[in-house]
């Protein structure tokens, strides 16, 4: 039997939903594939600086983690067993494959895989039976939703840009082509160019729903999957073109906090912050949700209680907004 603290590599037949040109890292274990290489290279990340203080700071939660585990009222590690299937496709697999470690770790016969890939469609693969859990932002009438977090939906333009904040209906206003230059909300006299989001990705369904704008989108915008990528786009597009794009709030507050040249607009005068996405104030959030069968499921049961304990709850704060306490 495995060390619970391995990590696996799913490997998809062929055909597979998931694009073959630009794998996600996942944990099932095994020999990689054709089908699902890993590589492995120094980053050239502008605010890898940033990563390292992640990393820093996620040691200092282990130990919390590791402490709390010893007091948890969760079900003892004889009592969990199985493998368990988590699909996902947008920012939050940093957090869920820390969820995992931490699940494996405390239940030893207990193996999570992780389905990860912007083009991939999690919800499909639970109705199907391919994987036991979805992580997103949208419910779903067939399933099961489980809320674990909050997460905020930045607005993000070049460092440059002197556009002080927008309002909600700019937002919708300058993602539905209607407005179409930065002078039109105070800013400077360049064109707005969009970028937008993969359309499987579940932070694009659910700004879309915030704004009002489902399927109103321009298809000219630029359409980049990855957090990281956005921010190296907006900061590489300067006039006459000057780009706007949403994004994980934690992406981009870490990207400000690491000097990158970018700004987070606030909206209807709030600032976007950890406190206010907290209490509501930042109207563009969405909830961290665990999607899943409604039919009785242990081993999902048990991970969903294990995410929403102390424990769990402080890996999530890692990067996103734990659940307020009761």
């Amino acid at each position: 039997m495995q060390n619970a603290m391995s990590h696996h590599q799913t490997c998809l037949p062929n055909p597979s939903p998931l694009r073959q040109t630009e794998p996600r890292l996942s944990r099932k274990h095994g020999t990689p594939s054709s089908f699902c290489p890993v590589t492995t290279q120094k980053s050239s990340s502008p605010w890898s600086g940033w990563r390292a203080s992640v990393t820093g700071r996620s040691l200092i939660t282990q130990l919390c983690v590791g402490l709390m585990l010893i007091n948890s009222p969760l079900p003892t590690s004889a009592q969990v067993a199985g493998t368990l299937v988590i699909a996902g496709n947008g920012p939050e697999q940093a957090t869920i494959e820390a969820l995992a470690r931490a699940f494996e770790k405390a239940n030893p016969r207990a193996y999570i895989d992780i389905l990860w890939d912007e083009d991939s469609t999690p919800v499909q693969l639970v109705q199907t039976g391919q994987a036991q859990i979805a992580v997103t932002g949208m419910k779903d009438a067939t399933l099961t939703a489980s809320q674990i977090g909050w997460d905020g939906l930045g607005i993000l333009v070049h460092l440059s840009n002197f556009t002080k904040e927008v309002t909600t209906q700019q937002v919708a206003d300058v993602f539905s082509g209607k407005v179409r230059e930065w002078s039109e909300l105070g800013g400077p006299e360049t064109r707005i160019l969009l970028i937008d989001r993969s359309h499987t990705q579940n932070i694009r369904e659910t700004f879309e729903s915030l704004l009002g704008i489902t399927g109103k989108i321009p298809g000219t915008a630029k359409v980049i999957g990855p957090d990281d990528t956005v921010v190296k786009t907006v900061v590489g597009t300067l006039p006459p073109l000057s780009a706007v794009a949403y994004v994980s709030l934690s992406t981009g507050l870490s990207a400000v906090s690491n000097g990158v040249a970018i700004r987070l607009l606030p909206v209807d005068k709030i600032e976007p912050e950890v406190p206010t996405v907290r209490d509501g104030r930042y109207s563009l959030r969405r909830p961290l949700l665990l999607l899943s069968k409604k039919e009785t499921n242990p081993l999902v049961e048990t991970f969903i209680a294990f995410a929403l304990s102390p424990p769990g709850q402080a890996i999530v704060g890692e990067l996103y907004v734990a659940m307020p306490t009761k």
